[in-house]
């Protein structure tokens, strides 16, 4: 089967020729991103089933093209450089060229060419239908091709909804008019604008905003809350500004949008400078920049994927998430036929946990299309969702999982927290003279178990997947001391943290009159 046979319905045949029917596949999936192909694979792998991908863009979705692989392209530069520039012995001063950090970003993005991504899934056996899907009854779904045309197809066993999400715009007065970037324009972009603001201190807004400083732009990052990153533990917030400080960017807190005006006609090319300067009112105060960059969240992507089909429209006029339970079957639905994925179930809007619920969920359709029983299956349900890892790839990175002290406290967790300066250890001082960083343990104290732990430094992402074996494999912090890191290593930070605990006999003695 080649590329133009699994665009249209009517030449629909799998990659080894098992000729499904032109209108009905066993599992019909509409998004083609990380966890649509993920749970399509899954859903089918070592048998007879057939399955189908629906995807109006390119498949391979968000990540591939739009977000996670472009945002650290264009970091990884910025984070190398920096380093470079630490070290005493380099002698040539480094700088980053423009065009070159652009072309091997695309490089990581194929181009925006999806061809690789059809012709895996070919190989595994799975169609690809171009179009928009949308749900049309029980286990029925329409697409609209590129040419308009709608087709009615059947799943014989099970539809996922692995749609996404999109980026949200804030009701500022003028901003959709003034036709701002958002994460697609700035991870794609194809020129450098001169000056920028970026409404969001999240996870994007900081990240774009670091390369953004390093590849020339004179940057304002605008925050509505009182510190950036605001779902992290405070000390990220005076890391990561301090440093997006000393880059030159004016990072403002506690500040509010309340207008925004282009002077000049707006495009929608993706990557552009979209028009003339645009001003921004913060706080009675006018900001002119070239470009804006709206970073304040993202929606699921329910509003046009026909859930008042099925009676949940009201999901859709709120865009709120698809709820699922722990084997990711949408809840309120009859018949246990209705599936959801990834961002647009509103769990955890992060790749790599949109892949594992892909995985527990094509595990749970394959098994129950064969009569296996889930307790036998290696994935079955969904992770704890505090034992979820993230990293925020900005200088210098956060790496973080499972509850903040805040959160663990509001969890009534019996809350003891450990915490050390990354740049006391002898890892760090070979890593750069200038190391600058801190880690943080969020402990139950009753159950001598891990609960959280953020770390913030320069290359600290690969301390993270530590934490998280520690949290899921519930691993008591007395065995946890014995797992002896090494040396001279970053992550020798495990032994002074868990070293710096009180004693035992300390809480006896703090404790010992509450029961």
């Amino acid at each position: 089967m080649n590329e133009h046979q699994a665009e249209a319905v009517t030449q629909t045949q799998d990659a080894e020729g098992r000729g499904a029917p032109n209108d009905t596949w066993d599992v019909i999936v509409l998004g083609a991103g990380p966890a649509g192909e993920n749970v399509a694979q899954y859903a089918i792998q070592g048998s007879e089933r057939t399955a189908v991908l629906i995807e109006a863009e390119l498949v391979g979705g968000e990540c591939s093209y739009w977000a996670c692989m472009p945002s650290k392209a264009l970091l990884r530069p910025v984070e190398v450089l920096d380093a470079a520039r630490a070290l005493p012995g380099i002698s040539i001063d480094p700088k980053l060229d423009v065009a070159a950090v652009f072309a091997r970003r695309d490089e990581i993005v194929s181009h925006r060419s999806d061809a690789g991504q059809v012709d895996w899934a070919h190989g595994e056996g799975i169609d690809v239908l171009r179009g928009t899907g949308r749900l049309a009854g029980e286990r029925t779904v329409e697409v609209t091709g590129p040419d308009g045309v709608v087709t009615r197809i059947n799943a014989r066993v099970a539809v996922v909804l692995a749609t996404g999400s999109t980026a949200a715009v804030p009701p500022v007065p003028g901003v959709a008019e003034a036709r701002p970037w958002t994460s697609r324009d700035v991870t794609n972009m194809t020129e450098v604008p001169r000056r920028i603001a970026v409404l969001g201190g999240g996870v994007v807004g900081c990240e774009a905003a670091t390369w953004l400083s390093a590849l020339g732009s004179e940057v304002t990052l605008i925050q509505s809350g009182p510190r950036l990153l605001p779902r992290a533990e405070p000390f990220a917030h005076d890391l990561v500004s301090k440093r997006l400080e000393e880059a030159g960017v004016r990072v403002r807190t506690g500040a509010r949008a309340q207008r925004v005006e282009r002077s000049g006609p707006a495009d929608n090319g993706i990557g552009r400078i979209h028009g003339g300067e645009v001003t921004l009112t913060v706080d009675g105060e006018h900001l002119v920049v070239d470009e804006l960059l709206v970073a304040t969240g993202r929606h699921p992507a329910t509003a046009d994927i026909g859930l008042e089909t099925i009676g949940l429209g009201e999901l859709a006029q709120r865009r709120a998430a698809v709820p699922v339970d722990d084997q990711l079957v949408v809840r309120d639905v009859p018949g246990e036929w209705l599936f959801a994925v990834g961002d647009v179930n509103g769990l955890s809007l992060l790749t790599h946990m949109g892949k594992y619920q892909a995985r527990v969920c094509g595990a749970v359709i394959a098994a129950r299309a064969e009569g296996v029983p889930l307790d036998s299956i290696r994935y079955r349900d969904v992770a704890d969702s505090r034992a979820v890892p993230q990293v925020v790839f900005t200088d210098p990175q956060v790496a973080s999982v499972g509850l903040t002290e805040q959160a663990a406290r509001e969890a009534a967790v019996d809350v003891e927290t450990v915490e050390h300066d990354l740049s006391a250890l002898a890892g760090t001082s070979v890593q750069r003279p200038d190391y600058r960083g801190r880690a943080k343990l969020v402990i139950d104290r009753a159950a001598d178990l891990l609960v959280g732990a953020t770390f913030v430094g320069p290359e600290v992402a690969e301390l993270v997947h530590a934490a998280t074996v520690a949290i899921v494999g519930q691993v008591p912090l007395e065995v946890l001391r014995h797992a002896v890191p090494s040396y001279p290593t970053v992550a020798e930070v495990w032994l002074r943290l868990l070293e710096s605990r009180e004693p035992e006999q300390d809480h006896d003695e703090e404790h010992g009159g509450e029961g």
